[in-house]
């Protein structure tokens, strides 16, 4: 087992459950470049944040030796039916709102790890399961009965190297697909892995009833739950009601207080452009953006341009990413300010921000610059959110 951090513990966990020997090793040990570690082993599984140029993967991969991710082990150690959602953005938000569409349980890149729900779930439910590029990369047999593909942008480039590669990790959801499983692919999308039925989807399909969640892009992934919803058989009744009232997810347009006639929206889950000008696109009102944080290697050139065309009253740039930023709104005349954190940017935007405008986090970067992740960035745009003046 290489890497010990949530995915990882938990794929341990449940190979020693079914008395099967694991070696741990992970940089907290200081034994993740111990290549005496592979002898003896039958598959090396890796957690998803392990590159696959770490020595022990490359190492594992010249021996011959398999290279799996959590997700391709607790496949095969789970018979449950699996519904994949995978895409740049709306992942999560797609994943729960099918979860509360079938009363099912989700598990995987965000919240349970599938590992976890080894024994746990009755054998023939659905588990609806959030896939990464960095889990998808990994698998071998993976196969979900119903798998989703909400939309494909550049991101994650520091890691693939470039966007062909992200897109082949992305489009192994369906690699071992049968004729009996569904494939769910947007409107006009070209030709996809696996030999799944080919369902389409787009924002604009009829729904059986209009989803709560705000934004454009949001009826988008309600269009994909309901096609994946209808693939597993469920009733529009209960689509209907899910999609009635289904509130969203945390940090993801999430309305955090209302102050002074000025709202405050959480959405720390935009770490690409790609979501970040999503958000844009969800509010009439002006809008006070704080944008910036760890780069993942995109060009900075069409969110700039988004910016300039949404109605944003000002910029408000933090973290690794402020300066390249900078440059990108000048060129387009966006006002900005150089921020630096978080707190300044909510101290300076919540001084200026009159009643009817929105102050949105909707960062377009990683957080690893100054927060543990994108989760902790929005917690913490909570707390100062409610640590403001009424």
């Amino acid at each position: 087992m290489l890497g010990l951090a949530r995915s990882g513990r938990a794929a341990k966990a449940a190979l020693e459950a079914g008395g099967t020997e694991v070696i741990a090793a992970d940089r907290t040990l200081g034994n993740d470049e111990d290549l005496s570690l592979l002898e003896g082993a039958d598959v090396v599984v890796k957690s998803p944040g392990v590159p696959g140029e770490a020595p022990l993967v490359a190492a594992a991969r010249q021996r011959g030796i398999p290279v799996w991710s959590e997700i391709e082990l607790a496949s095969r150690l789970l018979p449950n039916p699996i519904l994949g959602v995978t895409g740049t953005n709306g992942k999560t938000t797609t994943t729960e709102l099918l979860g509360a569409m079938l009363g099912a349980r989700t598990a995987g890149n965000v919240g349970t790890a599938l590992s976890e729900l080894v024994g746990d779930v009755p054998a023939d439910t659905w588990i609806v399961c959030e896939l990464s590029s960095f889990q998808l990369e990994d698998v071998e047999r993976f196969r979900p009965r119903i798998a989703v593909l909400l939309n494909l942008e550049p991101d994650h480039l520091d890691r693939h190297g470039d966007f062909e590669s992200y897109r082949v990790a992305k489009l192994r959801i369906f690699e071992s697909q049968t004729d009996d499983d569904v494939a769910v692919v947007p409107r006009g999308f070209g030709p996809v892995p696996g030999r799944g039925r080919r369902v389409e989807f787009s924002a604009d399909d009829e729904l059986p009833a209009e989803p709560l969640i705000p934004g454009a892009h949001n009826r988008e992934n309600a269009a994909a739950a309901t096609a994946a919803a209808r693939a597993a058989g469920l009733d529009e009744a209960a689509i209907a009601t899910a999609l009635r009232t289904f509130p969203g997810v945390e940090h993801r347009l999430e309305l955090v207080a209302e102050l002074g006639g000025v709202r405050y929206v959480n959405d720390s889950k935009a770490t690409n452009s790609a979501a970040a000008r999503r958000a844009l696109l969800a509010y009439d009102a002006p809008l006070h953006l704080i944008l910036g944080g760890r780069p993942k290697g995109e060009n900075w050139d069409e969110l700039s341009r988004a910016v300039a065309e949404a109605n944003v009253v000002t910029a408000y740039l933090i973290g690794e990413a402020a300066e390249p930023l900078a440059v990108g709104l000048a060129y387009e005349n966006v006002p900005f300010l150089l921020s630096v954190t978080l707190h300044r940017a909510l101290t300076e935007a919540a001084s200026v921000a009159r009643p009817g405008e929105v102050v949105l986090l909707s960062p377009a970067c990683a957080s690893y610059d100054q927060f543990r992740d994108y989760e902790h960035r929005g917690e913490e745009f909570r707390r100062l959110v409610q640590n403001l003046e009424p």
